[in-house]
């Protein structure tokens, strides 16, 4: 790799791990989310890299809508062995069952907005004070208004209009009871920077992320894995194509790309030359023109 780009890594690796370090300073009860995709990894990695020798010093967190896909699931428990980390997993079926959220129905149903109420409840439960993220700014537009530090009010509500300034890399962490933030140490890597980083740390991946043959439907131009919680239309067909998912969260909505990249190098050269954003392929942003701004002012990640 050319050394330049290693300095870049170099600089955006130690300004997350200074962030990390912010947050392990400045809070009482953090904890990182973790969804199993690449971001979240990368995040986690990062954290051991940021207290090496010692624990992570909080727990990772994962919501479970009851959706994900399985490699996910036996990737992120073994992950987390390695990592010798504290796992917490909530599930958005207790939510369901506790009358907290309502199952949507339909071709379209998901439970990917439901998963807003599960990760509040328990950040109010478990009392953290500080919910560490793996979202980056060029993911999506609504994202690209976050600070570092990000702050939630009593409902765990965002407002973009009412952050706080963070000059000189000074994070203000100050808050009232019930409030916590936000923290996104990756806010400013690109998809790209985040492969190249795993190429150069030779950090493992589920295998989602490498091309493979699998069974899909097309749906509204994007393609989704053939699962018995995504309810078919009478037109649509099941058929076999070799792809690979950028993003992996919840299988109602997380398209697939068709690909025959099944190596980083490769993937990073596709990645390069496209012009479609990772969240190209998810359904759940499509719901309306804002439709991440809404959820984010909700208390979505």
């Amino acid at each position: 790799m050319h050394p330049q780009k290693v300095t870049h890594l170099k600089e955006l690796e130690a300004e997350a791990i200074y962030v990390l370090r912010e947050v392990a300073a400045q809070f009482e009860r953090p904890v990182l989310l973790f969804s199993g995709g690449k971001d979240s990894i990368v995040l986690s990695y990062l954290a051991r890299k940021a207290f090496f020798p010692a624990r992570i010093p909080f727990p990772l967190m994962h919501i479970d809508t009851g959706h994900n896909f399985p490699e996910t699931l036996i990737f992120r428990d073994e992950w987390v062995q390695n990592l010798d980390a504290q796992l917490i997993v909530r599930y958005v079926q207790d939510s369901i069952d506790q009358g907290r959220v309502q199952e949507e129905t339909g071709f379209y149903a998901s439970r990917n907005a439901l998963q807003t109420v599960t990760l509040l409840d328990a950040i109010a439960d478990l009392k953290f004070d500080a919910a560490i993220g793996g979202a980056r700014r060029d993911e999506e537009k609504a994202r690209a208004k976050e600070r570092f530090f990000s702050h939630r009010d009593d409902f765990g509500q965002w407002d973009p209009r009412n952050q706080r300034p963070e000059i000189w890399n000074l994070f203000n962490g100050r808050k009232n009871p019930g409030e916590h933030f936000r923290v996104f140490p990756l806010s400013n890597w690109t998809e790209l920077d985040v492969w190249q980083y795993i190429r150069t740390e030779n950090i493992e991946l589920p295998s989602l992320y490498f091309s493979h043959e699998r069974e899909v439907l097309l749906r509204d131009g994007n393609l989704l894995a053939a699962t018995p919680v995504i309810p078919m239309k009478p037109e649509e067909k099941v058929e076999r194509r070799i792809v690979r998912f950028r993003t992996i969260g919840d299988m109602t909505c997380t398209g697939a790309t068709q690909s025959t990249a099944n190596t980083i190098d490769e993937i990073i050269q596709e990645i390069a030359a496209s012009r479609i954003t990772e969240r190209g392929g998810r359904h759940d942003d499509k719901r309306s023109e804002g439709a991440m701004e809404d959820r984010k002012r909700a208390g979505y990640f």
